[in-house]
């Protein structure tokens, strides 16, 4: 299993939208910029993060993106499926009826569910519901407490964009 590197921008990106003042969207252009990355990328996910309702595009020469909720109520497992979907981690093709018993119909009958697809299920069950306690505020303030030069010049360098408009 593994993420895309949608999902690692996105939830940088979120971040960043925290730091903003209220009612002041970001550019997807100095979003791109400060990631390092071309405009045409990054829109990609914010496509996907606007139709999963985590932020909304404002228009006008002074909008971009903002939050479309509050930092606390948008958590790593909502990133992940805005981005990569909802689909199952797993999935579990039934390889076990191309074994030579069930080819020769000596288990015609046999109903059991696929033991291998019920650990998976269930790891990706608590991988979820992990990903569901962390949040953008929750990486928002362990960045403050651990990287704080950096955030602050993340911080500097968008309101710097914000002013220039």
């Amino acid at each position: 299993m593994q993420f895309s590197v949608g999902v690692e921008y996105a939830l940088h990106c979120l971040v960043y939208l925290v730091n903003l003042p209220p009612d002041s969207p970001i550019g997807i252009k100095d979003l791109a910029a400060y990631q390092g990355v071309s405009d045409s990328y990054l829109s990609k996910f914010f496509t996907q993060l606007v139709k999963a309702g985590i932020v909304r595009s404002v228009p006008g020469v002074k909008g971009g993106y903002e939050l479309a909720k509050k930092p606390e109520d948008i958590s790593f497992w909502n990133v992940v499926t805005a981005i990569q979907g909802e689909a199952s981690l797993f999935q579990c093709k039934e390889i076990r009826h191309n074994t030579l018993p069930f080819r020769e119909n000596k288990f015609q009958c046999y109903s059991e569910k696929c033991l291998i697809n019920s650990v998976m299920l269930e790891a990706e069950s608590h991988l979820k519901n992990y990903l569901c306690t962390k949040t953008i505020a929750w990486l928002h303030e362990n960045l403050d407490k651990h990287i704080p030069e950096i955030q602050q010049e993340q911080k500097r360098w968008f309101k710097e964009k914000l002013y220039n408009r």
